[in-house]
């Protein structure tokens, strides 16, 4: 059975497809993603709530839909945007269909739609506001366009954070004598995984939490993860982090690294179309050396401003030469702007766990 679906763009655009998934309307940043594999991984991963994510890579769905690659409890992103679905998925650890995954967690997908067009449109004047119809038959191309502009912009959303954040501290032991205490802002569970390998004992606090209460737990250091939205917005996070400077090992991934540059005092910017894929190559400054990295973000420290902040920056990404990673001249305080908990075949960036574990028994 064949289910009409609409997908409408802030500037005008409007597209028909076939809807899969769950019947419904979504809104949100419409964001491409340039892997060829990690569509669950993608879909489950914290920092794309508050965006409709549309893959580049044209059939989706063939091996199906494995439970333990989730990066997170069930779906975060707001809808799905792909070329073709795949019905039929060939894979011994499948568990449902991509199809069947959407309806379980009520989200909304189109296919047979030329993401490249798309695509090419979001490279030349940015990414946009979007909404996502499917299921009505007779649909107000106008009224869906007028809802599209009428949303927040993702840079003025306040509340993505929160919705992903855990409500409470959560423990998670490992079999070393490392503290770690990890601010929860989106947080993927391959960090976990990670941290975990490396025999680090994990505590969870809402990113919210003070940094009374995370001294209190008497930390070998801090551990600022992914997320959604603007970094600029989360003045509860950047305050806590400004007092947790001077006081332990601070590390950072994605979000993290932004907050970190944001609480000594550096600027942040929203990138045109942001970076989201599993092969960008980072240069090591000091070095020389290229890693492949994964990515998935929309904002950037503004490198002009780390001066006087006592960050540096450390690596750039050759496709734009942006910031991927900065430390501090004098403290012990490091981040990075890519996923090194990501290893979609290159495990180039997995030694960032193996440094950040040194770091903490240091202490």
């Amino acid at each position: 059975m064949k289910i009409k679906a609409y997908l409408a763009l802030e500037d005008g655009t409007v597209v028909e497809g076939k809807g899969f998934g769950s019947p419904g309307k979504a809104k949100g940043e419409l964001v491409f993603q340039t892997g060829m594999t990690g569509y669950v991984e993608a879909l489950t991963d914290p920092s794309y709530n508050g965006q409709i994510l549309m893959l580049t890579y044209p059939l989706i769905g063939n091996y199906g839909v494995v439970p333990q690659d989730y990066e997170s409890e069930g779906i975060k992103a707001e809808a799905l945007v792909i070329r073709d679905l795949c019905r039929h998925p060939s894979n011994w650890r499948s568990e449902m269909t991509l199809d069947q995954f959407l309806k379980k967690h009520d989200i909304p997908g189109i296919e047979k739609i030329d993401t490249r067009k798309l695509t090419r449109k979001a490279r030349i004047h940015g990414t946009m506001k979007a909404i996502l119809e499917v299921g009505e038959e007779n649909v107000d191309e106008k009224g869906l366009v007028r809802k599209a502009r009428e949303q927040k912009s993702i840079e003025k959303r306040e509340n993505l954070v929160p919705q992903v954040s855990i409500k409470g501290k959560e423990r998670f032991e490992g079999e070393g004598n490392s503290e770690l205490v990890m601010i929860d802002c989106g947080y993927k569970n391959s960090i976990l995984t990670n941290l975990h390998r490396e025999n680090i004992n994990v505590t969870i606090v809402p990113y919210d939490t003070s940094a009374e209460n995370i001294l209190d737990l008497e930390p070998h250091g801090v551990l600022v993860s992914n997320g959604p939205g603007n970094p600029a917005l989360l003045e509860k996070t950047i305050n806590t982090i400004e007092k947790l400077l001077e006081e332990t090992v601070l590390f950072g991934i994605c979000l993290g690294n932004q907050l970190i540059s944001l609480a000594t005092g550096a600027e942040t910017y929203k990138l045109k179309f942001g970076h989201r894929g599993i092969n960008h190559p980072v240069k090591h400054l000091e070095t020389g050396r290229v890693s492949i990295t994964t990515q998935n973000h929309g904002f950037a420290v503004t490198e002009k401003t780390l001066q006087n902040t006592g960050l540096k920056p450390t690596q750039l990404n050759l496709n734009d030469k942006t910031i991927e990673a900065i430390e501090h001249e004098n403290l012990p305080v490091k981040a990075v702007q890519y996923h090194p908990e990501a290893n979609p075949g290159p495990h180039d960036t997995i030694p960032f766990f193996k440094q950040l574990k040194n770091r903490l028994q240091s202490k």
